[in-house]
């Protein structure tokens, strides 16, 4: 879910400009998974640009603290969500951590990485949701710490079906600052895509798996 409709479009009008998301129904691009796809969407692109990554820093920790108070440690999940993770720590004065996709194979094999002390307050950072399942299994490794997982927040989300139905079965509540619906609006609105490719971005959405097979 998003808190604030404003924030949301104020987000994707920022990503759309700096081509953090490009659109490209005309020449999908093809994913890690082999989806055909008339969106990427890269949010470190964010990092090279002070007044947006200040933006979307002041904004995230305004929303945890709104949505779940203010946590013990924020944890970014690596390695998209490092950058912001620590931006956000830092502007919320809480400590940091962040999660490997599994755990290193030398030295102290570690998972996570920082300082974590048991039963501390957790809000989860990312960058981008897609189907949820890599977001949710630094979650797994964080409770298997023994630590409350409050919440995630994600500067973006795809808005996928079984995203959702994965983070309900894994009971972990997401919050993003913006989702596709609101940039598609935003996309329309500034000129970015015509109507018909409005209506070719809203089908890709439908079933991404078998789009422009």
């Amino acid at each position: 879910m998003i808190l604030n409709k404003d924030t949301a479009n104020a987000t994707a009008k920022l990503l759309l400009q700096i081509k953090a998301i490009k659109l490209e129904p005309k020449e999908p691009f093809t994913w890690a998974s082999g989806w055909k796809s008339p969106i990427y969407c890269d949010n470190r692109i964010t990092l090279s640009y002070p007044p947006i990554r200040n933006f979307l820093k002041e904004n995230m920790a305004k929303t945890i603290v709104e949505k779940y108070g203010k946590p013990d440690v924020i944890a970014g999940v690596a390695t998209g969500a490092i950058a912001i993770g620590v931006l956000v720590a830092q502007e919320l004065g809480v400590p940091f951590v962040y999660v490997r996709p599994e755990a290193k194979k030398h030295g102290r094999q570690n998972q996570i990485e920082g300082f974590l002390e048991t039963g501390s307050n957790v809000v989860v950072v990312e960058d981008l949701i897609s189907t949820g399942k890599s977001s949710l299994l630094a979650v797994d490794a964080l409770n298997a710490a023994d630590v409350n997982i409050k919440g995630m927040i994600a500067i973006f989300t795809y808005g996928f079906d079984v995203a959702a139905e994965n983070f309900k079965n894994a009971n972990v509540d997401l919050t993003t600052l913006s989702n596709y619906d609101h940039l598609l609006e935003q996309a329309h609105k500034d000129n970015y895509i015509s109507k018909k490719e409005l209506d070719t971005l809203s089908e890709w959405r439908e079933s991404p798996s078998t789009w422009n097979q």
